[in-house]
Formats: C-alpha cells, sequence, structure tokens
C-alpha cells in the first residue's frame, strides 16, 4: 500500500484556512478534519475512527473525552474564569501549586505555572539567570544543551534545542547554547558501546564547562528520558550521577526539560525520581499536566532558592494567563484522575506489555532497528539494514511515510525528522496511560500491518 492511496487533504480556500494554512504544501500527509474524541481513540467528521498511538505530541495522558475534566473546566468557568496573579490570587492555582509540590517532594516546594512547555522552559531559565544576578553572578549567562535535543518552539528556546536544521533560521537572529554531544545508545561511534559513550558525552559536559569557564556557565539542560529528538534515549544511570556531580562541583545549575518525559509517562510521577540521589535543579512540566484540555506547563524550583530570590529582588515575569483559575482547575482535575485511575503505575506495567509487543514487530520486521525508552514513552527506529544499522534515506521522507501508512490503518502516528534525519528516523508510541488490556492489543496489531504496509512500499521503491 503506497502513499498514495490515501485521499489528499482538501485545501482550504477560505479566509482563514485553519492553522495548516501556514504548513509546507509540499508534505503528502493528510491530515483528517478530527470532530471528537473518546479515550484512545479520535473520530474524524467523515466518521473514520484512528487510535491516538502518541497522545498527539505526548500530552493526552488520560485520554479523550473525560467528563470528569470537562465539568470541573466547565464550573470553574462559570464561578471564576480569570485573575490576574500579578494582581490577585486564586484558590486552584494555591491547590494546583500545593499537589504538584507534594508529588514532586523535597526540592521542588515551590511552583511557578505556565501556558505550556516552551514557556515553562523559557521560565526557568529566566528564574535562573534572575537568581544569578540577585546573588552577584552577573556572568552566568551561557547554556549548554545536547546535540541533537528539543526544548521548545519560541526564539529563545529554539535557540537552545540541538537541531542542525535550524542554523541558517538562527544565524544572526538568537544566541545559540553551547552544545555537547547526546549519550546516543544505538549507533555510538565505533570505539564506544553504550555504556562507554555515555560516559564520554559526561566527559564532554565537564570539558566544556572548563573551557568556557563555570562562572560563565547559568545551566545545563537536558531531556533525562528523551523526546522525538533522541528517539527516547534512557542513558545509563551513570551518566544522569555523573552530570549531577558535574554540575555541582562547577555551581552550575541542572535542568531537567520534562515537558514531555514528566508527569508519569516513565512509570514514577517525575523522570528525577529514578536516579533520586541525582536531583536536578530544577524541573519543567507540561503536556501531560493539562492533558491537552487546557495549556498548562510549571517549574518546579526548591523553596530556598526562590524565597531567597523573592528577599532579593523577587522574579515577576508575568504571561497573562500563568496560574490562569480554569486551567489551574482542569490540571487538579487532571490529577484526581491520574490518582483514581493509578496511572503513573499503569504507565510503568502497559508500558511493559506495550513494549514487549514492539520487540516482537522487531523481531519480525526489516525495517525495525531498535526499540527504547521508559514506561509508556517507547521509540520504533526504522533502518534500511538492521545488521549495520543503516538509517533510511531522509530524501524519502521517512517520517511522513509511516504517519500516512499509520492512517491507512486507523492509527493517528507522531513523527518528524531532526536535523534533516541524521540521527535516524523514529516515530513515537505513547497512548493514553489508561489504554486497555484490549486496546493495548489492537493498536499493536495495527502498527504491525502499518510497519509491513510501509515495508512493501520501500521495497517496491527499492530502498531496502
Amino acid at each position: 500500500m503506497s502513499v498514495e492511496n490515501v485521499a489528499t487533504t482538501q485545501s482550504e480556500t477560505t479566509p482563514g484556512g485553519g492553522q495548516t494554512a501556514f504548513y509546507a504544501t509540499s508534505s503528502f500527509v493528510p491530515l483528517p478534519v478530527i470532530e471528537r474524541g473518546k479515550g484512545i481513540y479520535l473520530f474524524d467528521e467523515d466518521g473514520r475512527r484512528y487510535i491516538d498511538v502518541s497522545s498527539g505530541p505526548v500530552v493526552s495522558n488520560i485520554g479523550h473525552g473525560n467528563a470528569a475534566v470537562a465539568d470541573a473546566m466547565a464550573a470553574q468557568a462559570r464561578t471564576l474564569d480569570y485573575a490576574f496573579a500579578r494582581v490577585a490570587r486564586n484558590r486552584p492555582n494555591i491547590g494546583l501549586s500545593k499537589r504538584l509540590a507534594d508529588l514532586a517532594g523535597p526540592g521542588f516546594e515551590r511552583v511557578s505555572l505556565t501556558s505550556g512547555g516552551s514557556e515553562a522552559m523559557e521560565n526557568a531559565l529566566k528564574l535562573l539567570r534572575q537568581y544569578a544576578l540577585a546573588t552577584g553572578h552577573p556572568n552566568k549567562k551561557k547554556i549548554i544543551a545536547l546535540q541533537p535535543s528539543y526544548h521548545g518552539a519560541t526564539i529563545a528556546m529554539l535557540a537552545v534545542n540541538g537541531d542542525m536544521m535550524m542554523e541558517p533560521f538562527l544565524d544572526g537572529f538568537a544566541t545559540c547554547s553551547e552544545k555537547i554531544p547526546a549519550p546516543l545508545s544505538y549507533r555510538p561511534p565505533a570505539q564506544y558501546d553504550a555504556e562507554s559513550y555515555a560516559r564520554h558525552c559526561a566527559d564532554c559536559l565537564d570539558a566544556k564547562i572548563s573551557e568556557l569557564g563555570a562562572e560563565n556557565i547559568l545551566a545545563f539542560v537536558i531531556e533525562p528520558v528523551g523526546g522525538l529528538s533522541t528517539g527516547c534515549i534512557v542513558p545509563p544511570d551513570s551518566y544522569i550521577h555523573r552530570v549531577r556531580e558535574i554540575c555541582t562541583h562547577h555551581g552550575v545549575h541542572l535542568v531537567f526539560d520534562e515537558v514531555l518525559c514528566g508527569m508519569g509517562r516513565t512509570g514514577k510521577f517525575l523522570a528525577a525520581h529514578h536516579w533520586p540521589d541525582s536531583l536536578p535543579d530544577i524541573v519543567a512540566l507540561a503536556k501531560g499536566l493539562g492533558s491537552g484540555y487546557s495549556p498548562l506547563g510549571a517549574v518546579l524550583a526548591p523553596a530556598a532558592m526562590v524565597d531567597e530570590l523573592a528577599a532579593l529582588t523577587g522574579f515577576e515575569f508575568q504571561y497573562s494567563y500563568n496560574a490562569n483559575p480554569i486551567s489551574s482547575a482542569v490540571g487538579l482535575a487532571v490529577l484526581d484522575e491520574y490518582q483514581a485511575q493509578n496511572l503513573v503505575a499503569r504507565a510503568a506495567t502497559t508500558g511493559a506489555a506495550i513494549r514487549s509487543g514492539l520487540e516482537k514487530i522487531r523481531e519480525d520486521s526489516p525495517i525495525v532497528g531498535d526499540i527504547r525508552g521508559a514506561g509508556m514513552l517507547l521509540a520504533v527506529e526504522l533502518v534500511s539494514d538492521k545488521d549495520t544499522k543503516e538509517p533510511l534515506p531522509a530524501d524519502i521522507k521517512p517520517a511522513d511515510r509511516v504517519r500516512v501508512h499509520g492512517l491507512n490503518n486507523g492509527l493517528i502516528i507522531y513523527s518528524r525528522p531532526t536535523s534533516g534525519g541524521k540521527y535516524g528516523h523514529c516515530f513515537i508510541v505513547s497512548p493514553p496511560l489508561n489504554i486497555s488490556e484490549s486496546e493495548v492489543s489492537e493498536m499493536l496489531d495495527a502498527l504491525r500491518r502499518t510497519l509491513a504496509d510501509l515495508a512493501d512500499e520501500l521495497t517496491d521503491m527499492r530502498v531496502i
């Protein structure tokens, strides 16, 4: 089955055109018009049903159409729709901050809410910059990040990201972060295995700080469990321990971007909880925090830092929707669903079942090279040769092709190239955390068909 078998999306010719009017017209991936959602399923206006394989971009953690969350949102809107945090307080904000601090545990007693992940990451770095200035360290300006990596889509966060395709866009337009190699596990350089390469990558952090001068480094930013940019890499425990030691030794803040891997996705409420003796200084959350019902993100920080800063200068960078009462009420209702449905524990157990099924697909498929991740945050890496680990050629747009074949088989899949495909081609398997056992089987069967169809097409194209 080829990509041509899917009807192309009808162009919008009326004024407005929807968000997709801005997207490249060269894309051959249809975008169904979704009318409603329920549980793990999305339904388009023509009545077709799709499994939300990736929870959008790993957002819809509690599934679609949750009546309890919708009721909480409506009740809050009827009671108090808006109160600007700079001039007033509201109980949903206070309540959500406490719930998150309790779940995050010691070291994360203060919570600043935002409207999403990019904003949370920006606020995390702004908080650290303001703290540096207030405590007499004005030269602490530089950020170190991984290549590849992803931390957001604002101008500032695009400059932090490790994506080589953005270099022409950012050239002379933004100040980019310093980069060190990510501890990629599937294709380490020839002289390394995954463990030794991770040690090398940690050593690169130490060397980069020494090169730039610790007095000039504000923070080292990582996703402790990777997202799509790295295909959900899970670094060895030794790597996390080592980068924590290095940051502590040099007085550099360690920031965990858990926008995607937090909120229970990896089987712990925070991915950081997998390494309790190597906790970061700051954690950013989003995505699953609002679970798609409302834009919502959060910065988790230690009380000692925030309270000291409040006594010096304060941190008063504001957005109009920080601590919005409706979004805060949604966050509280989402956490209620987490507790009622035991979703963090289910992420670990159901994730293990999904991974086992994906491994069986990998054994049979000529194009699945690797399965990796943690909990219910998993990536499937596509290759042209399993023995050599040769990536599929970037010019055939593997990420788009797997999405098309997914649509043909009733799946909506999140996949896009990073750095032009230099680091391979993956797609994310991260369904809502409340997916049932029978739904897991249904999803895996459809994924098997999807990958078989893609393999057939690549064979016809003489790619494999």
